[in-house]
Protein backbone atom coordinates (compact mmCIF):
# COMPACT_ATOMS: atom_id res chain seq x y z
CA UNK A 1 0.00 0.00 0.00
CA UNK A 2 1.35 3.42 -0.93
CA UNK A 3 2.01 6.13 1.66
CA UNK A 4 -0.93 8.19 0.36
CA UNK A 5 -3.25 5.20 0.49
CA UNK A 6 -2.19 4.41 4.05
CA UNK A 7 -2.81 8.00 5.14
CA UNK A 8 -6.31 7.77 3.63
CA UNK A 9 -6.85 4.50 5.50
CA UNK A 10 -5.80 6.13 8.78
CA UNK A 11 -8.12 9.06 8.09
CA UNK A 12 -11.11 6.76 7.56
CA UNK A 13 -10.17 4.82 10.69
CA UNK A 14 -9.98 7.78 13.04
CA UNK A 15 -13.06 9.48 11.60
CA UNK A 16 -15.17 6.31 11.94
CA UNK A 17 -13.81 5.70 15.45
CA UNK A 18 -14.65 9.27 16.51
CA UNK A 19 -18.17 9.04 15.09
CA UNK A 20 -18.86 5.65 16.66
CA UNK A 21 -17.02 6.06 19.98
CA UNK A 22 -19.93 7.14 22.20
CA UNK A 23 -22.33 4.75 20.50
CA UNK A 24 -19.95 1.82 20.94
CA UNK A 25 -19.48 2.64 24.63
CA UNK A 26 -23.25 2.81 25.18
CA UNK A 27 -23.84 -0.40 23.22
CA UNK A 28 -21.10 -2.18 25.20
CA UNK A 29 -22.67 -1.09 28.50
CA UNK A 30 -26.20 -2.01 27.45
CA UNK A 31 -24.93 -5.30 26.05
CA UNK A 32 -23.75 -6.10 29.58
CA UNK A 33 -26.99 -4.95 31.19
CA UNK A 34 -29.08 -6.93 28.70
CA UNK A 35 -26.98 -10.03 29.40
CA UNK A 36 -27.73 -9.59 33.12
CA UNK A 37 -31.29 -8.30 32.78
CA UNK A 38 -32.62 -10.91 35.23
CA UNK A 39 -30.15 -9.74 37.90
CA UNK A 40 -30.87 -6.02 37.52
CA UNK A 41 -34.29 -5.31 38.97
CA UNK A 42 -36.16 -2.16 38.11
CA UNK A 43 -39.32 -0.91 39.81
CA UNK A 44 -41.54 0.67 37.17
CA UNK A 45 -43.22 3.97 37.93
CA UNK A 46 -46.96 3.67 37.27
CA UNK A 47 -49.42 6.42 36.45
CA UNK A 48 -53.11 5.53 36.33
CA UNK A 49 -56.36 7.40 36.04
CA UNK A 50 -60.00 6.78 35.26
CA UNK A 51 -62.54 9.28 34.00
CA UNK A 52 -65.94 9.52 32.37
CA UNK A 53 -66.07 11.04 28.92
CA UNK A 54 -68.36 14.04 28.42
CA UNK A 55 -71.39 13.14 26.35
CA UNK A 56 -70.23 15.04 23.19
CA UNK A 57 -66.82 13.33 23.31
CA UNK A 58 -68.39 9.89 23.78
CA UNK A 59 -70.76 10.52 20.88
CA UNK A 60 -67.83 11.48 18.63
CA UNK A 61 -65.95 8.32 19.60
CA UNK A 62 -69.01 6.15 18.97
CA UNK A 63 -69.52 7.80 15.59
CA UNK A 64 -65.90 7.14 14.63
CA UNK A 65 -66.14 3.41 15.30
CA UNK A 66 -65.72 1.40 12.07
CA UNK A 67 -68.92 -0.09 10.73
CA UNK A 68 -67.34 -3.50 10.17
CA UNK A 69 -65.77 -5.60 12.89
CA UNK A 70 -61.98 -5.51 12.67
CA UNK A 71 -62.01 -2.28 10.69
CA UNK A 72 -59.63 0.58 11.35
CA UNK A 73 -60.19 4.22 12.12
CA UNK A 74 -57.94 6.89 13.66
CA UNK A 75 -58.31 8.29 17.15
CA UNK A 76 -61.05 10.92 16.97
CA UNK A 77 -59.71 14.47 17.26
CA UNK A 78 -62.32 15.23 19.94
CA UNK A 79 -60.94 12.45 22.16
CA UNK A 80 -57.37 13.62 21.65
CA UNK A 81 -58.32 17.19 22.54
CA UNK A 82 -60.18 16.05 25.67
CA UNK A 83 -57.25 13.87 26.84
CA UNK A 84 -54.81 16.76 26.38
CA UNK A 85 -56.94 19.40 28.08
CA UNK A 86 -58.11 17.33 31.06
CA UNK A 87 -55.15 15.02 31.72
CA UNK A 88 -52.19 16.48 29.82
CA UNK A 89 -52.09 13.31 27.70
CA UNK A 90 -51.07 13.74 24.07
CA UNK A 91 -52.45 10.87 22.00
CA UNK A 92 -50.43 10.25 18.82
CA UNK A 93 -52.66 10.94 15.84
CA UNK A 94 -50.85 8.38 13.68
CA UNK A 95 -51.53 5.38 15.95
CA UNK A 96 -54.47 3.20 14.97
CA UNK A 97 -56.52 1.97 17.94
CA UNK A 98 -58.12 -1.45 18.18
CA UNK A 99 -61.89 -1.22 17.87
CA UNK A 100 -64.55 -3.65 19.02
CA UNK A 101 -68.28 -3.35 19.70
CA UNK A 102 -67.53 -2.70 23.37
CA UNK A 103 -64.37 -0.61 23.48
CA UNK A 104 -61.59 1.41 21.91
CA UNK A 105 -58.12 0.29 22.95
CA UNK A 106 -55.01 2.30 22.10
CA UNK A 107 -51.56 0.82 22.81
CA UNK A 108 -48.71 3.33 23.13
CA UNK A 109 -45.47 1.39 23.65
CA UNK A 110 -42.18 3.30 23.73
CA UNK A 111 -38.53 2.63 24.64
CA UNK A 112 -38.28 2.12 28.38
CA UNK A 113 -42.00 2.20 28.99
CA UNK A 114 -45.50 1.38 27.92
CA UNK A 115 -48.89 3.03 28.03
CA UNK A 116 -52.45 2.26 27.00
CA UNK A 117 -55.87 3.87 26.92
CA UNK A 118 -59.16 2.02 27.00
CA UNK A 119 -62.56 3.59 26.39
CA UNK A 120 -65.81 1.76 27.11
CA UNK A 121 -67.99 2.70 24.14
CA UNK A 122 -71.23 2.08 26.00
CA UNK A 123 -70.62 3.51 29.46
CA UNK A 124 -68.13 6.17 28.35
CA UNK A 125 -65.55 5.16 30.98
CA UNK A 126 -61.93 5.88 30.05
CA UNK A 127 -59.02 4.13 31.74
CA UNK A 128 -55.34 5.00 31.26
CA UNK A 129 -52.11 3.45 32.51
CA UNK A 130 -48.49 4.47 31.93
CA UNK A 131 -45.51 2.39 33.03
CA UNK A 132 -42.02 3.96 33.06
CA UNK A 133 -39.21 1.44 33.68
CA UNK A 134 -36.42 4.01 33.99
CA UNK A 135 -33.30 5.14 32.14
CA UNK A 136 -31.65 1.71 32.03
CA UNK A 137 -34.69 0.17 30.37
CA UNK A 138 -34.73 3.10 27.94
CA UNK A 139 -31.09 2.47 26.94
CA UNK A 140 -31.69 -1.28 26.66
CA UNK A 141 -34.66 -0.72 24.33
CA UNK A 142 -32.64 1.75 22.25
CA UNK A 143 -29.96 -0.96 21.95
CA UNK A 144 -32.55 -3.39 20.58
CA UNK A 145 -34.42 -0.81 18.49
CA UNK A 146 -37.61 -1.72 20.39
CA UNK A 147 -40.54 0.63 19.74
CA UNK A 148 -38.13 3.29 18.45
CA UNK A 149 -39.59 4.15 15.06
CA UNK A 150 -38.09 4.35 11.58
CA UNK A 151 -35.68 7.23 12.23
CA UNK A 152 -33.86 5.47 15.08
CA UNK A 153 -33.73 2.20 13.13
CA UNK A 154 -32.17 4.10 10.21
CA UNK A 155 -29.61 5.57 12.62
CA UNK A 156 -28.76 2.06 13.83
CA UNK A 157 -28.10 1.01 10.22
CA UNK A 158 -25.79 4.00 9.69
CA UNK A 159 -24.06 3.34 13.02
CA UNK A 160 -23.53 -0.31 12.06
CA UNK A 161 -21.98 0.80 8.76
CA UNK A 162 -19.65 3.15 10.65
CA UNK A 163 -18.58 0.30 12.93
CA UNK A 164 -17.85 -1.86 9.88
CA UNK A 165 -15.64 0.88 8.44
CA UNK A 166 -13.83 1.17 11.79
CA UNK A 167 -13.25 -2.59 12.02
CA UNK A 168 -12.20 -3.12 8.39
CA UNK A 169 -9.79 -0.18 8.38
CA UNK A 170 -8.41 -1.42 11.70
CA UNK A 171 -7.82 -4.84 10.17
CA UNK A 172 -5.97 -3.28 7.23
CA UNK A 173 -3.83 -1.23 9.63
CA UNK A 174 -3.04 -4.42 11.55
CA UNK A 175 -1.98 -6.01 8.26
CA UNK A 176 0.32 -3.06 7.59
CA UNK A 177 2.09 -3.41 10.98
CA UNK A 178 1.89 -7.20 11.35
CA UNK A 179 5.50 -7.65 10.27
CA UNK A 180 6.74 -5.72 13.32
CA UNK A 181 4.26 -7.29 15.78
CA UNK A 182 4.48 -11.06 15.97
CA UNK A 183 1.30 -11.49 18.02
CA UNK A 184 -0.94 -9.64 15.57
CA UNK A 185 -2.41 -12.63 13.75
CA UNK A 186 -2.45 -15.08 16.71
CA UNK A 187 -4.46 -12.55 18.73
CA UNK A 188 -6.73 -11.81 15.79
CA UNK A 189 -7.34 -15.53 15.28
CA UNK A 190 -8.03 -15.95 19.00
CA UNK A 191 -10.81 -13.35 18.72
CA UNK A 192 -12.54 -15.71 16.27
CA UNK A 193 -11.58 -19.11 17.68
CA UNK A 194 -12.56 -18.43 21.31
CA UNK A 195 -16.22 -17.45 20.60
CA UNK A 196 -16.50 -20.34 18.11
CA UNK A 197 -15.29 -22.82 20.75
CA UNK A 198 -17.71 -21.44 23.32
CA UNK A 199 -20.59 -21.88 20.87
CA UNK A 200 -19.54 -25.45 20.00
CA UNK A 201 -18.87 -26.57 23.57
CA UNK A 202 -21.46 -24.77 25.70
CA UNK A 203 -24.40 -23.74 23.50
CA UNK A 204 -26.71 -26.55 22.45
Amino acid sequence: MSTGGFKTLLRWHWISSALCLIGMLVFAITGFTLNHAADIEAQPSLTRWQATLPAPVLAAVQAARPAQAGGSAPVPATLRQWATQTHGLRLPAGLAPEWSDEELYLAMPRPGGDAWLRVDLRAGEAEFEDSDRGVLALLNDLHKGRHTGAVWRAFLDVFAAGCLVFCITGLLILHRHAGQRALTWPLTAAGFVLPALLVLLFIH
